[in-house]
């Protein structure tokens, strides 16, 4: 019986104490795909499997890798068991080239600084001696005023060889410090806080024999991400717009990527795929209601113009470098740069912004001006290691086995162009291969260029301002997959400013604003002769007369909108007429009055808008 016992023991620590043998999977990253937030990574290697059970391990990865995206492909005889991920807190992720710089360059600086203060106490130990031997030949010699002199001369000339050299070494200490300091806050610039741990995926596999494998590796990391942004072009208003599609990517993940193939992708892999669902909504007395405020877009205060600022860290004051800044709800948006500082152009209706850096806590902040300086805490949450359950893929060689859980990843339809349409996504794939560092810096890529047939029409409100703007009206938009950015304008090969293209809109026609036209002017005056009073029994009429004047000092024809007003009674004593508008067209419901006018070359329309307005002589109302 104890024979049997110590038998199935034996067994049992056999079975349950197998070793898995270590060998390092060396891999590199051949493709990226960047998402508006997030990035998936995909590495491909090769290695000798051993015989019997190994663990692969690829080694000095992302800390910030996404274990439940982890995805492996293997092409050989081989079973892969597991996919396991962990952190490596002794490999520290490898500092950017320009970091081991300038720290070779403060290490000179201490060789220096210790080399100076050695001299110093050469020169000090030189003024004791000298200082010793001042007495001449003791207290009860002698010394002639030769003699006397001499030795004088003497200490004078070396006392003031070693003061004037340690002056100097005093400033050249101070001159090295002071560089020193410099180097060290550009040092605080360009790395991160604090050193993160590099992250590990181990790939358990069995083989019967010693074979060469083939792996395929994907998965998802945080802090990268990309911006939409857009130059726009237009040479004249007989011409079509030439749209530059551009990326603003950016990464901060720990690893460079050298030399990869870049494809831009307008999905969001962190947002969440659930079909919002609605809760039954019961009615009650106000009394026993408490109301729960819900902002919707279209209900966010409208603000326009631009916001600039410095981000740093609360902790020391230093600027952060690489925080992602968004306009909440939107694609719009930018990083910092190396001085903490950015600067973004705000869409109608955008009321908050998101700060966002992994090891640091985010903020959303209401827009309260154009300048917008931003404190961040660091995050107290700290990495820890994580072993989850692996994603296996089957290979497609024949006699590889999957063990476990699998997952299939759904594969692009490519086509000729740059462009992939997915079943729910847009990707952009760029045909020349990238090295973007991780160091937060932002990187252009240019991911595609159109010509687009546009008609243009010119806008002006000269009661509110007295310049003309160009709006470029593109119908059929949607063909060209795009998203809401910032976009750069120039017309007329000079640069006039920076607009938002609102790809947003459920319109069919998308409008992009190219800014004002000092060519087109508008002037609108009172005319006192038509601006008076009177009174008509118990009743005043008050009449107000404007004059509008549009010249084109282009040498094209234009077409040009101008809008004007007439106000709205809002109590049945008062009444208002038109009574000249030139032929424009009056909205009753609004007051408001639109010319559509075409205006040839050098030449020029006037427009005369009068109204008046009747109410009771005892009550007085404000118009212009």
């Amino acid at each position: 019986m104890k024979l049997r016992i110590l038998f199935f023991l034996l067994i049992a620590q056999q079975s349950f104490g197998q070793i898995f043998k270590e060998v390092e999977l060396k891999s590199s990253i051949k493709e990226v795909t960047v998402f508006l937030q997030g990035a998936q990574i995909a590495r491909t290697g090769k290695v000798s499997i051993l015989a019997g059970k190994s663990s692969l391990v690829i080694k000095g990865l992302s800390p910030h890798v996404d274990e439940k995206s982890i995805q492996v492909k293997g092409i050989g005889n081989f079973t892969i068991l597991s996919v396991n991920h962990r952190l490596n807190y002794l490999s520290e992720t490898k500092r950017s080239a320009k970091v081991d710089s300038l720290f070779a360059l403060i290490n000179k600086i201490d060789n220096k600084v210790a080399r100076k203060k050695a001299r110093l106490e050469v020169l000090n130990v030189k003024l004791s001696l000298l200082n010793a031997n001042k007495s001449l030949g003791g207290q009860s010699s002698g010394v002639s005023l030769t003699q006397l002199k001499q030795a004088i001369d003497l200490y004078d000339k070396e006392l003031m060889n070693i003061k004037t050299e340690e002056l100097k070494v005093n400033s050249d200490i101070g001159d090295l410090k002071m560089s020193r300091d410099k180097l060290a806050l550009q040092v605080n610039e360009v790395r991160n806080d604090k050193e993160l741990p590099t992250s590990e995926i181990v790939v358990r596999v069995d083989s019967k024999a010693k074979l060469s494998g083939s792996f395929k590796i994907t998965y998802l990391v945080a802090n990268a991400g990309w911006f939409p942004k857009y130059d726009v072009r237009v040479k004249d208003v007989q011409s079509p717009i030439g749209l530059n599609y551009k990326a603003d990517v950016y990464q901060n993940t720990g690893v460079d990527w050298k030399n990869v193939k870049l494809k831009f992708s307008n999905g969001n892999p962190n947002q969440s795929g659930t079909v919002p669902s609605l809760n039954t909504w019961h009615l009650n007395y106000a009394r026993n209601t408490r109301y729960k405020s819900i902002t919707y877009n279209n209900a966010i205060p409208r603000v326009v113009g631009s916001v600039t600022g410095r981000v740093t860290s609360a902790e020391d004051g230093l600027p952060v470098p690489g925080v992602n800044v968004v306009v909440k709800g939107t694609t719009i948006g930018t990083v910092t740069n190396m001085n903490g500082i950015y600067s973004l152009t705000l869409p109608n209706g955008a009321s908050e912004l998101v700060f966002s850096f992994i090891g640091l806590e985010s903020q959303e902040r209401t827009i309260s001006g154009q300048r917008m300086n931003v404190q961040m805490q660091s995050d107290m949450m700290q990495l820890s290691e994580v072993v989850s359950v692996g994603y296996a893929l089957q290979g497609k060689a024949p006699g590889v086995r999957i063990r476990g859980s699998s997952s299939i990843s759904k594969k692009s339809k490519v086509v000729q162009t740059t462009t992939i349409e997915n079943q729910t996504t847009v990707e952009f794939e760029v045909k020349t291969p990238y090295t973007i560092k991780s160091n937060g810096e932002k990187l252009t890529v240019d991911l595609t260029t159109y010509a687009i047939d546009a008609i243009y029409e010119y806008y002006a409100v000269p009661k509110l301002d007295k310049d003309a703007f160009l709006i470029a009206r593109i119908i059929n938009w949607d063909q060209y997959n795009l998203l809401e950015g910032e976009a750069n304008l120039y017309f007329e090969d000079a640069y006039v400013g920076r607009s938002i293209l609102d790809a947003k809109s459920l319109s069919d026609t998308l409008d992009i604003s190219l800014g004002r036209d000092k060519n087109i002017v508008i002037g609108r005056e009172k005319v006192d002769e038509f601006s008076k009073k009177r009174t008509v029994g118990s009743n005043k009429i008050d009449s107000r007369g404007f004059k509008i004047i549009a010249r084109n000092k282009k040498s094209q024809r234009i077409k040009l909108t101008i809008l004007d007003q007439i106000p709205i009674a809002s109590l049945s004593d008062i009444s208002i007429s038109p009574d000249e508008l030139s032929g424009g067209k009056l909205e009753v419901s609004t007051g408001e009055v639109r010319w559509e006018l075409i205006l040839d070359p050098k030449s020029q329309k006037e427009l005369m808008l009068k109204y008046s307005v009747k109410y009771p002589k005892k009550e007085k109302v404000i118009l212009e």
